[in-house]
């Protein structure tokens, strides 16, 4: 076959089981308690007329908030920071110095408050992130000998034929073996219904089987398989600091010091301790020390509930920062995939056989190129038998015995000499042309025809390029090793600003270079040669990857879900969480000076300030959990309206080999062969009446109405809609010139009207069917909308 596929891993590491994380949260919440509990009695002691025991419990209560908080900033210490805690501890003190006992006690309330709401706050933020943990697969069935056995997971090795009970979690990657699977895949892609997999679809570890029992052959071990490679990306992102967030500590050292300025200053002026003993009450700076960081995690939290994994707040902030985008092609503009974009025959045999023949033959190969022929078999429904006497050559094809036929699959020079026909030519210029993989296919010694494989544009990377623009990445380039002609094609599809085509990974890095000297950078790609360029960008992101590759490895975020528009929402998410750490660090900043000046001229004493910083300190945090709300205004599509939509892609898929044979069948159109020439035109009639125009229809009747409503505005389906009486005016437009032609078949003048409406069919519907796949199809939340191509 032409071209190959090769792949490579990186050493896998075991996951990390989740240890008993003890934090701060049962001692902060303990003191919260004693310390609430403190203030309570207190009051109700004052009340009742008791006012010494008051006083008493109150100074407890303080002393009970000084022994913790001087911990605290000893241990910010030990970490080389000044922590900001200093300034509770002064106020403590000082409370308790001139017997401001109430205010103590509240300030002992505010300092428990804080770190108690900052670690329920960052519990909240991790949720998401912990749960991958949480349900990691541990449980596997095996089949040996005849009987299924519970090894564990760990022994699991590819090739393994594993057994999927109802309710169970896929232990590891594999094949569906047989039968059909129904997954729930929510905790991967967030798609909340159930998701089908037939014999032969590959399967991810992780999802959970919602239907009935279904074999899995596996494909990877349980350290390589997808989850594994998941929860590795989580322990990293769980483990660093954003520079925002030091930069909010570098802050707090400025704060500290001009919070003892203005105390010092407040006494020395008034000759009232009880004055600097409430500004450095008011001063207590929770907003700074808690509202940033609180920010940043709610983004990685809010980021992974998105299927997208970032390895830490400092790449979550340069994530926010880009201002220029590089995208490799293969697998990151494109799906990474091949597929059978068309199958061209000669006369002696139809399109279906030459794919079953093929497909059938392909079974046993373990080529790439293979499976994509299989793969194209199984959507069309054609049945596959086994083959027999299989030989297969490296780097050549394959052949074999096949329901009696002797079959070969593979490069040109694989089959018998090739004939110097029409449809020969024609499968290899546009195979030039469209930087397309050529498959030629021979049954007892004769050609019969070619399989044209592509790698399809994902259908959503157009609108996220746009997306990405509108997002604030003002350049977008595309680099890839792939032709000139080919790359420049998918670039002028996607709206990139340039292409850089035929670049080695060194050559790819020097691009990445060459771009951050006008900006923050942001490489994304999904292969080993886009690990260099990861690795240089301010940002790397992995498409798909699956934790194992060395591009996941390299890069600071990766989308673990195989769609291109997470991407546009993680920077869109990135960028909030800053501006919502930014607002409230300002915001609490802001106040806690006002306030501070209030009290150094005596007009907010130290109890009344310690309730109003308790306040503050509750405000600023609330608003840095702003970032964990869904505020996304793209268009999405969910339950039955999804449902539907998913429907009509389907019919995608199955239409698009036939609308790819009506430049085929115009190709193949032949005045000296008339009669050959009528039947093709007939089928491929009968093909656009029965078939593609109630579907066209159906998209009208069904589909648009529903689009209109979610979408909005005037009309938002109108020029589809007009695609679609142009295609029906066509359609009709070929019914009469088949009624016109005579039963000698067609001459010279009706070939040319032939060509010409089939040729006007083929343009016009693959351009209808790329931008329903972009504007609407793909608005589904999940992964299963088909893919598109870069065009004829």
């Amino acid at each position: 076959m032409d071209g190959h596929g090769e792949f490579a891993r990186a050493p896998a590491a075991e996951p990390p089981a989740p240890g008993d994380r003890v934090t701060g949260r049962s001692r902060a919440t303990l003191l919260l308690a004693l310390s609430t509990a403190g203030l309570a009695l207190g009051g109700a002691l004052h009340l009742l007329g008791f006012g010494d025991a008051a006083r008493v419990v109150w100074a407890a209560t303080t002393l009970a908030g000084v022994l913790p908080g001087t911990w605290w900033v000893i241990d910010a210490a030990r970490q080389h920071r000044i922590g900001v805690d200093v300034i509770a501890v002064l106020a403590l003190l000082g409370t308790l110095v001139v017997a401001e006992y109430f205010a103590g006690a509240v300030i002992a309330v505010m300092l428990a408050s804080g770190r108690t709401l900052e670690a329920r706050a960052t519990a909240r933020a991790h949720r998401e992130l912990r749960s991958l943990l949480e349900r990691a697969p541990r449980v596997v069935h095996r089949y040996h000998d005849g009987q299924l056995i519970a090894p564990p997971l760990e022994e699991v090795r590819p090739g393994d034929l594993l057994l999927v009970q109802p309710g169970e979690v896929v232990p590891v990657d594999g094949l569906v073996e047989r039968d059909v699977a129904v997954l729930d895949e929510s905790a991967l892609t967030g798609e909340p219904l159930p998701v089908e997999h037939g014999a032969g679809d590959a399967v991810r570890s992780g999802v959970v089987n919602a239907g009935g029992p279904f074999d899995l052959r596996a494909t990877t071990s349980a350290a390589e398989s997808t989850y594994a490679g998941i929860v590795r990306l989580v322990s990293e992102a769980e483990a660093s600091s954003a520079p925002f967030v030091r930069l909010a500590d570098r802050y707090a050292v400025v704060f500290l010091a001009v919070s003892l300025v203005m105390a010092g200053a407040a006494w020395v002026v008034s000759g009232d301790l009880a004055r600097a003993v409430a500004v450095l009450v008011v001063a207590t700076p929770c907003p700074l020390i808690l509202a940033a960081p609180v920010a940043i995690v709610s983004g990685l939290s809010r980021a992974a509930r998105r299927g997208v994994v970032v390895k830490g707040g400092a790449a979550l902030e340069q994530l926010g920062h880009g201002q220029i985008l590089l995208f490799d092609k293969t697998g990151t503009i494109t799906v990474g995939r091949p597929t059978v974009a068309e199958v061209v025959t000669a006369d002696a045999m139809s399109a279906d056989d030459v794919l079953r023949l093929a497909a059938s033959l392909d079974q046993v190969s373990p080529h790439v190129l293979a499976a994509a022929v299989v793969r194209a078999a199984r959507t069309r429904s054609l049945p596959l038998t086994l083959p027999s006497d299989v030989e297969e050559v490296p780097g050549q094809g394959v052949r074999g015995l096949v329901e009696g036929h002797r079959v070969a699959v593979g490069k040109a020079t694989w089959v018998a000499a090739l004939p110097n026909a029409r449809w020969v030519r024609s499968v290899r210029r546009r195979a030039e042309l469209d930087g397309a993989l050529t498959v030629f296919v021979q049954v007892d010694g004769v050609p019969v025809g070619a399989l044209v494989l592509d790698d399809p544009i994902r259908t959503d990377a157009a609108r996220t390029i746009r997306q990405l623009r509108r997002d604030g990445i003002r350049r977008i380039v595309m680099v890839t090793g792939d032709r000139e002609e080919s790359a420049q094609t998918v670039g002028a599809v996607i709206g990139v600003d340039e292409v850089l085509a035929d670049r080695t990974p060194a050559e790819k890095v020097d691009a990445v270079r060459l771009e951050h000297r006008s900006g923050p950078t942001i490489m994304v790609g999904d292969g080993i040669n886009d690990a260099p360029a990861l690795a240089l960008a301010d940002v790397g992101v992995a498409v798909g990857a699956r934790g194992a590759t060395a591009s996941s490895e390299a890069a600071d975020v990766v989308l673990t879900i195989d769609r291109l528009d997470r991407l546009g929402e993680a920077v869109v998410i990135a960028r909030r969480a800053r501006r919502i750490a930014l607002e409230s660090v300002i915001a609490g900043i802001g106040m806690s000076l006002a306030a501070m000046v209030f009290a150094a001229f005596g007009y907010l004493p130290a109890a009344w300030g310690a309730i109003l910083q308790e306040f503050i300190d509750v405000a600023v945090i609330l608003n840095s959990l702003r970032v964990l709300r869904d505020t996304t205004t793209t268009t999405r599509l969910h339950g039955d309206d999804a449902a539907l939509t998913r429907r009509f892609s389907a019919e995608h898929a199955s239409l698009r080999p036939d609308v790819a044979r009506l430049r085929t069948v115009a190709d193949a159109l032949d005045p000296s062969r008339p009669a050959a020439s009528l039947a093709m035109v007939k089928e491929i009639n009968r093909f656009l009446v029965e078939e593609l125009g109630p579907h066209e229809a159906a998209e009208d009747a069904t589909l648009y109405p529903v689009l209109a409503r979610v979408l909005g505005g005037n009309d938002p389906t109108g020029t589809m809609s007009r695609a679609h009486v142009e295609i029906a005016h066509l359609i009709r437009r070929l019914g009469r010139v088949l009624d016109d032609i005579g039963p000698d078949g067609p001459d010279n003048d009706d070939i040319i009207d032939l060509r010409r409406l089939l040729y006007g069919l083929h343009a016009i519907l693959q351009l209808h069917f790329a931008q329903e796949d972009e504007g609407y199809l793909s608005l589904v939340d999940d992964e299963t909308a088909a893919p598109t191509t870069a065009g004829s």
